[in-house]
C-alpha cells in the first residue's frame, strides 16, 4: 500500500498566567472534545470517590433503560444510607424521575432502585458497571455497588480523576445525560406524592458551568465532577479529596480561560492538503472540525500529519489527519474522498500514478 505523508506546523507565542495551587489529592481538568488532559496531579491514584460513582449509574441506565417506564419501589430501599429521597414501599414513580432525584439530590435509595430495574438486582447491575468502565478505558476503576458507599469494612467504589473524566467524557456526549446533568431544580409526581429537589452542585450558578456531581463519604471526603464550556471547548473538572473543591474547580476554570485558547485546527468546510499527488482530481473532506483547547504558548508545537492512502475503502476512507503536540498525537480526524468524473485522459494518468 502506498502511503504519502505531509506535514503542517502552526507557529504562534502568547504568555501564560499562573493561578494557585490545587488543594485536592488528586485532580484533573480534560478537554472533552479530544480527550486532551490539559494539567492534574495524581490523575492515575486509584482513590474512593463516593456518590460521583453515580455518574455511571446514570448513563447505564439512560442507555439501558426505558425512561417513561413505570418502577415500583421494594424493600431493597431499606439497605439505603446517607443521602436518600425518602422513596417509599410500593411507591411507583418513573426511572426517569429517578435519574434526577439520584443526580440532584445523589439519592442512595433512587440509586438502588435503578440498578434494580436496569438488572435482575444489584449484584448484576454492577457487574455492567464495571464492564463500562472496561470499555471505556477506565483502567483504575473498581465498582462495588451502584451509589458510592462503603460496607462496613470500607470497601467501596474507586477511581482515578483520569478514569472519571473519560467516564464524563463518554457520558456526556448524550443528550439526555446533559440534560440531567445540567438541571438546576426539578419538580415531579409518583402515585403518592410530589417532589422537588434542588441541585446539590452550587457552581451551576455560574453561566459557564454545564452539570456536575458531587460526592462526600467520611473516608473517601469531598469528591466533586463538574463540566464547563470554555472558548466554546467542553471540559470537565475532578478532584478527590478535596476540601476546598468548590474554589478549587472556580480557579481551575478561570485559569483554563486565562491561559488557554480555542484554536481551529482543520475546518471541514474549507479542508485542502498542500503537494497532495494521490488525489489531484478528487475532492477530499473531513466531516469534523478540530477544534483544540491549548495553551498560547503551546500552539508553535503543533503539527498536522496527514496519512493518505491509494486504495479507498468501501466507506471512500482514504486516510486521517492526525494532530500531534511535541510528538504527541491529540486527536486522529478521517479523510474521506468525495469522487469526481474523470476524463479519459486523467483516468489513463491516475492508473499509473497507482502502478508506480
Amino acid at each position: 500500500m502506498k502511503k504519502v505523508t505531509f506535514f503542517f506546523i502552526v507557529l504562534l507565542l502568547f504568555i501564560p498566567i499562573n493561578i494557585k495551587a490545587i488543594s485536592a489529592s488528586s485532580y484533573i481538568v480534560m478537554d472533552m472534545d479530544n480527550n486532551i488532559v490539559l494539567e492534574g496531579n495524581n490523575i492515575n491514584e486509584s482513590r474512593l470517590i463516593a456518590s460521583i460513582s453515580k455518574i455511571m449509574t446514570c448513563i447505564i441506565a439512560i442507555e439501558n433503560g426505558n425512561l417513561d417506564e413505570e418502577v415500583t419501589v421494594n424493600k431493597d430501599i431499606l439497605k439505603a444510607v446517607g443521602s436518600s429521597i425518602y422513596l417509599e414501599i410500593d411507591e411507583k414513580i418513573t426511572l426517569k424521575n429517578l435519574l434526577y432525584g439520584m443526580m440532584l439530590r445523589s439519592g442512595n435509595d433512587a440509586a438502588i432502585m435503578i440498578a434494580n430495574t436496569i438488572s435482575k438486582n444489584e449484584e448484576e447491575f454492577v457487574k455492567l458497571m464495571n464492564e463500562y468502565a472496561k470499555k471505556i478505558g477506565m483502567t483504575n476503576t473498581i465498582f462495588y455497588n451502584s451509589n458510592g458507599l462503603e460496607n462496613s469494612d470500607g470497601i467501596g467504589n474507586k477511581s482515578s480523576a483520569y478514569d472519571m473524566a473519560l467516564l464524563t467524557s463518554y457520558a456526556y456526549k448524550n443528550e439526555e445525560f446533559r440534560r440531567i446533568f445540567k438541571t438546576k431544580n426539578y419538580t415531579c409526581k409518583s402515585d403518592k406524592k410530589t417532589y422537588s429537589w434542588l441541585n446539590k452542585n452550587k457552581l451551576l450558578k455560574y453561566d459557564y458551568i454545564t452539570g456536575g456531581k458531587t460526592g462526600y463519604t467520611m473516608k473517601a471526603k469531598r469528591t466533586l465532577v463538574t463540566t464547563g464550556n470554555i472558548n466554546n471547548i467542553n471540559v470537565v473538572i475532578v478532584t478527590l479529596n478535596d476540601g476546598n473543591d468548590w474554589n478549587d474547580h472556580l480557579s481551575l476554570y478561570q485559569k483554563i480561560s486565562n491561559t488557554y485558547i480555542n484554536f481551529e485546527i482543520l475546518n471541514k468546510d474549507d479542508f485542502k492538503i498542500l503537494k497532495d499527488t494521490l488525489y489531484t482530481n478528487d475532492k477530499l473532506y473531513i466531516k469534523n472540525n478540530i477544534n483544540i483547547l491549548i495553551k498560547k504558548d503551546d500552539i508553535k508545537n503543533l503539527k498536522i500529519n496527514y496519512n493518505l492512502y491509494n486504495n479507498p475503502d468501501n466507506d471512500n476512507y482514504v486516510g486521517d489527519a492526525i494532530v500531534y503536540l511535541k510528538n504527541k498525537e491529540l486527536r486522529k480526524e478521517p479523510i474521506y474522498i468525495e469522487k469526481q468524473k474523470l476524463t479519459f485522459k486523467n483516468k489513463i494518468i491516475k492508473f499509473f500514478k497507482k502502478i508506480f
